[in-house]
């Protein structure tokens, strides 16, 4: 009984016969190579006969065997070729990888060639710095696998051992935690659930929009860590690569300076066909190197001379052949440069429409026009009831003795206003916008009544009287001081403007929007009313013949609207009335007229929502064909005759066809203009009382 199975042996004939069918061992003490030789040996001949098993010298198997004894030994022949392949192919790989580098070797000529030297110290000094990178670059211990035979014992056996190999670089697939999608999954249904009801509560709604910025924050923050953790971890494989690359470029440029000494007639004048060259040869140098590795760095340098040789050449004639037609070239350069310009413009065209397309939207009040109307005349009803509270606070508050207005003015930016509402609710309604409207005039307006008592002294003439000594009675008077009460109702008006405050109650992502409607006026600016588009000229008042009504009017309030006439922006206007920023100012015009005449009324900063309603209430309205107008009167125009007022000026006078006006923010400047009296834009006159 051997290792191969059992034996009979005669010893009488000398030979032996394998009785059992058992396959041999793999004897692992020699190599792939020979191995393979072996089993070669041991494939039937073709004349059928077959090779004797190294094991056991004269060793024939019975001929009902021999047939599958045959085709086992083919089997392992095959497999054992295979593994032979494998393992030639796995030592070369590994004898590569050992000898993979980027330092070149230099003969000691080289190094004594003065035009060399600089190029051999800047490779040498890259392959030291690729060397030190490469050493920075992670290890990690890895366990292997190697199977070796034990020639005492006759087995083979696996050895385990520990190589120290480069850690991969970092990205591979990440391990997520199986707990994030449902808690995704819940935070969804958690946001859906408050999104479908905050439209209905302002405060749910803050509260949701406060919440979802946190969360975003949150989610920004930890992508940011893992980011600069991954950067951190990447560090020392960008250096390597770096180091790499340069190292690369230094060798390249060795071989391209030795090409040039070897063969001087390379070298070329004309500086394009000189880079060109240059170009050509590192890149040929390059494409050699990297398919023949480190090894055939040396056969890859004369391959590279060899074909400066050619790229030289085909310079010089290509420079040749350009010499002698071009003409043509230049016409062909012309005419792509000329194409290239036009589908540039054409590209610029495309994208400077769409851009303005979507700036046009991105920057437009998105509610219905009627709707912003709507709102800001609810505004401005609230505002015209605490004017009126005002107004009757010594009938609500009688019985003082005295009372002390410190009155803000009421008035707000309509623009503002809307900017704000649009950046927080999108399209709005009166419906939908009339908690906010509350919310905004509390915070805008502040009225406070105070009562104070004061001791106050009054002197009185009393009568005395007195006996003198002779019994006599004499009468006399005096005076004296007398404390009392007196009693003060203190009225406190604030007023802050809405853009003070708005910041307060909006996300930095819609206060952006915010600045951007009031900015562009949401691409709206009339649409309160306040101003005229008309960019025209000033018109001219030579020979125009006035014609005198039975109403006294104001001459000299006309003088003053005349001497403001090419003010442009309206700054001394909005800035006295309160405003700190630009407003739809041809109401502030007005009522700074009327003030410098002075008038404490009517002031007003909207035309249909303040100018109108004062002048309807006071009884002092005529409509459009009103023929007694007199200079100083209002004028109120309906450019949209959508029945809101959008524009207010002064009268100067009319001479019989036409009224003649001086405008605030008329194309945003003071300017003169004149109207037919019938004109259908003219929505009616706001009559002055001079008596």
């Amino acid at each position: 009984m051997s290792r191969d199975g059992l034996i009979e042996v005669n010893e009488t004939a000398g030979t032996a016969e394998l009785v059992s069918g058992r396959e041999q061992d793999a004897d692992f003490s020699k190599q792939p190579e020979q191995a393979a030789q072996e089993a070669a040996q041991q494939l039937p001949h073709p004349s059928g006969s077959t090779a004797a098993r190294p094991h056991t010298p004269e060793l024939s198997p019975k001929r009902d065997d021999a047939a599958a004894e045959r085709v086992l030994e083919h089997i392992d022949a095959a497999h054992t070729r295979a593994a032979s392949k494998k393992a030639i192919k796995r030592a070369q790989w590994e004898a590569a990888a050992k000898t993979k580098t980027s330092r070149l070797q230099f003969t000691e000529e080289e190094r004594a060639t003065p035009e060399l030297q600089k190029a051999i110290r800047k490779s040498e000094r890259a392959a030291d710095r690729l060397n030190e990178a490469r050493a920075a670059i992670p290890k990690k211990k890895v366990l292997t696998k190697e199977r070796t035979f034990d020639e005492a014992a006759g087995k083979g056996k696996t050895r385990l051992r520990f190589e120290e190999k480069e850690k991969p670089i970092p990205g591979g697939r990440q391990q997520h935690n199986p707990l994030s999608r449902p808690v995704q999954e819940v935070g969804v249904f958690v946001h859906n659930k408050i999104h479908s009801v905050e439209k209905d509560n302002s405060g749910v709604e803050g509260a949701h929009k406060s919440e979802e910025l946190a969360e975003r924050g949150i989610r920004a923050g930890a992508r940011q860590v893992r980011k600069s953790r991954r950067s951190r971890k990447l560090k020392p494989y960008r250096a390597a690569a770096k180091a790499e690359k340069a190292a690369f470029k230094a060798n390249a440029d060795f071989q391209y300076q030795k090409a040039l000494h070897d063969n001087p007639q390379l070298a070329v004048s004309n500086p394009v066909s000189r880079f060109w060259q240059k170009q050509q040869i590192k890149r040929q140098y390059a494409k050699a190197v990297r398919t023949g590795g480190a090894k055939s760095a040396r056969k890859a340098a004369e391959n590279t001379r060899k074909a400066a040789k050619k790229t030289a050449e085909a310079t010089k004639k290509t420079a040749a052949f350009v010499g002698r037609h071009w003409k043509a070239f230049l016409i062909a350069g012309c005419a792509l440069l000329l194409l290239i310009m036009l589908m540039s413009a054409i590209s610029s065209g495309s994208a400077l429409f769409s851009g303005l397309v979507n700036g046009v939207i991105g920057t437009s009040y998105t509610s219905e026009d009627s709707d912003l109307v709507a709102v800001e005349n609810n505004y401005a009803a609230k505002e015209n009831d605490l004017q009126s509270r005002i107004d009757n606070i010594e009938r609500d508050y009688p019985g003082y003795d005295e009372y002390r207005y410190n009155l803000a003015y009421i008035g707000h930016n309509p623009h503002e206003l809307a900017s704000y509402l649009t950046a927080l609710l999108q399209s709005y309604t009166p419906q939908s916008a009339q908690a906010e409207l509350d919310r905004i005039f509390n915070l805008q307006y502040k009225l406070t009544v105070t009562e104070e008592i004061e001791v106050r002294y009054r002197t009185e003439r009393r009568t005395g009287s007195y006996t003198d000594a002779e019994g006599n009675t004499h009468t006399y008077t005096y005076t004296v001081e007398v404390p009392y009460n007196y009693y003060i109702l203190n009225v406190t008006l604030t007023n802050r403007p809405i853009s003070s405050f708005v910041s307060e109650l909006l996300t930095p992502e819609q206060l952006e929007m915010y600045h951007v409607y009031l900015q562009t006026s949401g691409n709206k600016p009339l649409v309160f009313g306040g101003g005229s588009a008309d960019t025209s000229a000033s018109e001219d008042l030579s020979g125009v013949q006035f014609v005198n009504g039975t109403r006294p009017g104001n001459t000299a309030l006309v003088d003053i609207a005349k001497s403001q006439v090419g003010n442009v922006g309206g700054a001394p206007y909005w800035s006295w009335y309160g405003f700190d920023s630009r407003v739809a100012w041809c109401a502030c015009f007005v009522s700074w007229c009327y003030g410098q005449a002075g008038l404490s009324e009517p002031r007003f900063a909207g035309c249909q929502s303040q100018g109108v309603p004062w002048f309807t209430s006071h009884g002092q309205w005529g409509a459009r064909g009103y023929e007694n107008i007199a200079p100083g009167d209002a004028i109120f125009f309906d450019w949209d005759l959508d029945g809101s007022a959008d524009h207010v000026g002064i009268v100067i006078g009319t001479d019989g066809s036409r009224v003649y006006t001086v405008e605030g923010n008329s194309g945003d400047a003071c300017k003169i203009r004149s109207y037919p009296l019938d004109y259908a834009c003219i929505k009616g006159y706001g009559l002055m009382n001079w008596n």
